[in-house]
């Protein structure tokens, strides 16, 4: 069947435009003066150069330039298709180019008139000219505004010239904004440069027109809004270039980024943007009142650019103070970044990054139309059909347009993922439920209003009133007692549904109070009730949790992720994250001790977070959550040695010969939550002249390590320390040379290890360091394993040992504990290292650190254990880690009624009379 031609497609031309036709009749002469391709900032600088050298004043050159850019642009992109990146990338161009040259004259018109302002030392003041929005975000528009702010540096004086009188860096400066609006934005024969808007400046436009850095500072801590960091965010020095390039704006820089991003997950902004956004929606619904051609404005109305831009902005100032590698001034490049940090889904972030380059593609045409600075779509048929075709769309018809139905899903699709993102925080609807909490759903309710009280169920109403009289609540502002209620209510909704429990609930309230100074988390759950709800079903599962969210509140923003049920910690992903964060950080001059100590806290605690929601919910075993926190332990470790070393004033080379050895659970691979490390410290000197100054760079580092990983900050803790397994204990070195290590555990000269530092061997393994030193390491470990004993005597201090722990951790005899009575899991493990010790020589499969479980069935396949014995004792030392495990999560003792696990318990006494008799 044949098409009609009509509906097809046809190539656009920017002839179409009224403003292109404007600037080919009346700079015909002048077009070839631009050379071939898109402009960027040198071919725009040369071309402003050549046509001030050719007669023109400055001002008409800057003018002049840009109509020929903004031509050859409109055929660039309308004609060739040239990406959006391409021509918002020489819109910029066109910008720093002018504002670069402008400031240059302004600045020598003023310096001729009263000489240059310096400061106190007398050293020359530098001025900045700070671009904001799209011009900050590298985004500019082809018709755009461009939002100023004018910075300089200190205050000073000039030295006056001719007898005219020096001025105040103040006036002097203010004079230099005059002459660039004269420049730049004043409207003359040949146009404007640029529409200069310094509306965005500290106290808007009742604020003088520039400000100095200690003015700036002092403006952001007592007055700067919350919108206002918004703006901020897409703020860089565009002019001049040498202040970027020689670092002199760094200061600013620091100064801005500590205004816009806070060190916490800071959701409290949500509120500020809402209401930033309300006021946008009701200006644009205004100004479209009896104009409804009005209604298709691409940036303001619902679902237009601008709500993409707050999407990513709200997420940014959210994220960005914890996790610098999202921070990014470009809409589509924060996209990538949101999605690669798991903040937003892969196929959301595909859409709006899509629906955004749409918008501001439609945009650009409908602003080369006129050049008028307007984002209203034409309502001539003319113009519309001229716009879609240069899209690659068929043609407008009365009953059919392609361009206005993409435009409509594109805008339906935007609207709905910021309304789900920018909600109103509103407590569930009625569900009339159960439990007295039909109407918990009617409104929000003050936390001490007692109508609340009255639609809780009893037990929750009750705890509620308790908390109410206390004073740190009676003392809170009525917008903090109205945020509790909301939680409340939600809380009790939950359980009225079903979807938890009444304890989890009161465990909710108890959770909740050392946190009423802490606005960010609670605004977190207001903001996001889906996390409420998944916070309120894993206080129901166990009691630990929340002593573990009480310590470190932050990790409940990981229950936004939708990704924390499925898999499992993934060392290089974790590493890579915090190599990319600390790369961040050093880009942003903020790579202090301060921020890298947080860094690796909160990384920490959040895999800790994810592992323990796992584990409650029953989605990893008790073998997989030890092996998980292991490697996490591993890794922390190992990034912490990394990035201490370089920070180290001592160190004597790049990269340390150093290792961290693993024993006890950590070396096991049988980490628990909150578990110290016993760790032991070992370097290797051999190529190292100065065998002494080895030694003490060292233990300088290892004092340094120990110090990150104990250190308690605002961020929290990492571990417990404990190096009391090394050479000669806790008299000894804190390191050790690997050479002297080998000596005193072979028991070369006096002084030698004792057996059960060699039992403790047999669970010790390479954790974090030098790779080379993991395979010294291990050799030097099976050499010791592998060493001919006397078996008589070891087991003689093997039973020794073991009752000797057990008198210390007496246990009533009507109860079992599962790790220290007769048949506990210390039983086992006494067993496999006397058998790792006394036949490690002639079975080295028996060398492996492999674990309890399955030494015991390798010993039971080399037939050193009666047939049975060995598989039966591993699964009861299984079942055993599982109830130790479960009575921790719960907070329950881990002593049992002696019949409930008595199975187990006889499974590991058979196995002790296997092996001892």
């Amino acid at each position: 069947m044949g098409s009609d031609l009509s509906e097809l497609p046809l190539a656009a031309s920017a002839q179409h435009s009224r403003y292109v036709q404007r600037i080919r009749r009346r700079y015909a002469a002048e077009l070839d003066m631009l050379p071939a391709g898109l402009p960027d900032a040198a071919i725009i600088t040369t071309l402003v150069e050549r046509l001030h050298a050719d007669g023109r004043t400055l001002a008409s050159a800057l003018r002049v330039a840009r109509q020929l850019v903004l031509e050859r642009l409109a055929v660039l992109d309308v004609e060739q298709q040239a990406t959006l990146a391409d021509i918002t990338a020489s819109m910029t161009a066109l910008a720093e180019a002018t504002l670069e040259r402008a400031l240059a004259q302004a600045r020598t018109d003023e310096d001729e008139r009263s000489g240059a302002p310096l400061d106190a030392d007398g050293q020359p003041i530098d001025f900045w000219i700070i671009g904001m929005g799209k011009l900050g975000a590298r985004e500019l528009n082809v018709s755009s505004d461009i939002d100023l702010i004018y910075v300089y540096e200190d205050d000073g004086q000039t030295p006056g010239l001719n007898g005219v009188p020096g001025r105040s860096a103040h006036e002097y400066f203010s004079a230099v904004a005059k002459r660039l609006y004269t420049l730049i934005g004043e409207n003359t024969d040949d146009g404007f440069v640029f529409r200069v808007d310094l509306a965005l400046r500290p106290n808007g436009n009742s604020g003088p027109p520039v400000v100095s850095m200690a003015m700036l500072e002092e403006y952001f801590q007592v007055q700067g809004r919350e919108w206002e960091r918004f703006a901020w965010l897409k703020s860089r020095v565009v002019a001049p270039r040498s202040a970027v390039t020689s670092g002199r704006a760094l200061p600013l820089r620091s100064l801005v980024t500590a205004f816009v991003y806070r060190r916490y997950l800071d959701y409290g902004i949500f509120e500020g943007l809402r209401q930033l956004h309300r006021k946008i929606r009701e200006e644009a619904q205004r100004r479209a009142a009896g104009r409804p051609e009005r209604a298709n404005d691409v940036k303001l109305s619902r679902g237009g650019i601008r709500e993409i831009e707050f999407i990513v902005q709200l997420l940014l100032v959210v994220r960005g103070g914890q996790y610098p590698e999202i921070r990014t001034r470009s809409t589509l490049k924060a996209l990538g970044r949101l999605t690669a940090r798991g903040l937003m889904k892969p196929e959301t972030a595909d859409k709006l990054a899509a629906g955004y380059t749409f918008l501001r593609r439609v945009e650009h045409r409908i602003q080369y139309l006129d050049d008028q600075q307007t984002h209203l779509l034409p309502t001539q048929d003319g113009d519309l059909t001229w716009i879609a075709r240069s899209m690659g769309l068929a043609a407008c018809r009365p009953d059919a347009c392609e361009l206005l139905d993409r435009l409509c899903e594109i805008r339906e699709l935007v609207a709905t993922e910021f309304d789900a993102l920018l909600h109103d925080g509103q407590a569930p609807a009625p569900n009339g439920g159960k439990n007295g909490c039909r109407q918990c759903g009617s409104g929000p309710l003050p936390l001490d209003n007692e109508a609340l009280a009255e639609k809780l169920p009893p037990e929750l109403a009750e705890r509620v009133r308790q908390w109410c009289a206390q004073p740190r609540v009676q003392n809170l502002r009525d917008d903090g007692k109205l945020r509790l209620g909301k939680l409340v209510q939600r809380a009790a909704a939950c359980v009225d549904e079903g979807s938890c429990t009444l304890d989890a609930a009161l465990r909710f309230i108890d959770w909740l109070e050392p946190l009423l100074r802490r606005d960010s988390y609670l605004a977190l759950l207001v903001e996001r009730p889906a996390v409420l709800k998944r916070l309120l079903r894993l206080l129901g599962l166990a009691r630990w949790p929340m002593r573990y969210l009480m310590r470190h509140p932050g990790v409940i923003d990981e229950l936004a992720d939708s990704r924390l049920l499925h898999g499992r910690f993934d060392r290089a992903e974790y590493v890579a994250s915090l190599e990319e964060r600390h790369a961040a950080w050093e880009r942003s001059g903020q790579a202090d001790e301060e921020s890298l100590l947080d860094t690796v806290r909160h990384a920490h605690h959040a895999e800790v977070f994810r592992t323990l929601v796992r584990d409650v919910e029953g989605l990893i075993t008790v073998e997989q959550v030890a092996d998980d926190l292991s490697a996490l332990a591993d890794a922390t470790v190992d990034i912490t040695l990394r990035w201490a070393w370089p920070r180290l004033k001592q160190r004597h080379r790049e990269s340390p010969r150093f290792a961290v050895i693993a024993y006890g659970k950590l070396g096991g691979k049988e980490l628990g939550y909150g578990s110290d490390l016993d760790v032991v410290f070992l370097y290797d000197d051999a190529d190292e002249p100065d065998a002494d100054r080895a030694q003490e760079v060292y233990g300088h580092c290892v004092r340094k390590l120990i110090t990150w990983l104990t250190l308690r900050t605002g961020a929290g803790e990492l571990f417990d320390i404990d190096t009391a397994l090394r050479p000669n204990g806790n008299s000894g070195l804190l390191v050790t040379s690997i050479a002297a290590f080998e000596r005193y555990q072979i028991g070369r000269g006096g002084n030698t290890a004792w057996t059960w530092e060699h039992q403790a061997l047999t669970r010790a393994r390479f954790c974090a360091g030098s790779p080379d030193l993991a395979e010294r390491f291990e050799a030097v470990r099976r050499q010791v394993l592998a060493a001919p004993r006397d078996i008589e005597a070891l087991e003689r201090e093997v039973v020794g040992m073991r009752d000797k722990v057990r008198h210390a951790r007496p246990v009533k005899p009507a109860l079992f504990d599962v790790k220290h009575s007769p048949g506990g899991m210390m039983d086992a493990e006494f067993v496999v290292q006397y058998l790792v010790l006394a036949f490690g020589v002639t079975q080295p499969p028996l060398l492996d650190n492999a674990g309890n479980i399955a030494l015991l069935q390798r010993a039971e396949a080399a037939g050193l254990l009666p047939a049975g014995i060995g598989l039966a004792a591993a699964n009861a030392y299984r079942e055993l880690r599982r109830a130790q495990h479960r009575a921790r999560l719960d907070e329950q003792t881990t002593q049992f009624a002696a019949p409930l696990l008595a199975a187990e318990r006889d499974a590991i006494l058979a196995l002790w009379q296997a092996v001892f008799g």
